[in-house]
């Protein structure tokens, strides 16, 4: 019985091993990917809630080009614009407009009398 069972399971093996696998190896490779290019932007400007920020970024391939910029809680307007290319990395240049304002301070009364 036990014979028999091992025949079984050896023709059942050697059946897996011996399959066609032409069909699975006969295609050619598929192309390989294109290289990335793309273009975008967007900008937010609300007046009601103080938010003014945006981004527009280009790549082509492995170089890449783009800036962003945000309005700071003090009343400057921070812009990155930054460069990638390739493996040299991300190099970013970082400017500012207007000056810092801060209110001044006003302590809250004592909550005690």
């Amino acid at each position: 019985m036990v014979f028999k069972f091992q025949l079984v399971l050896l023709t059942a093996l050697l059946a897996l091993v011996s399959a066609d696998t032409a069909p699975l190896y006969g295609h050619p490779a598929p192309p390989p990917p294109a290289p990335a290019k793309y273009d975008f932007n967007y900008a937010v400007k609300d007046e009601y809630s103080g938010n003014d920020f945006g981004h527009q970024e280009a790549r082509d391939g492995y170089d890449t080009q783009g800036s962003y910029y945000v309005l700071l809680p003090d009343g400057r307007l921070q812009k990155v614009t930054y460069t990638v290319i390739g493996d040299a990395g991300f190099v970013a240049d970082v400017t500012y407009e207007g000056e810092a304002k801060y209110p001044e301070y006003k302590p809250p009364p004592p909550a005690y009398a």
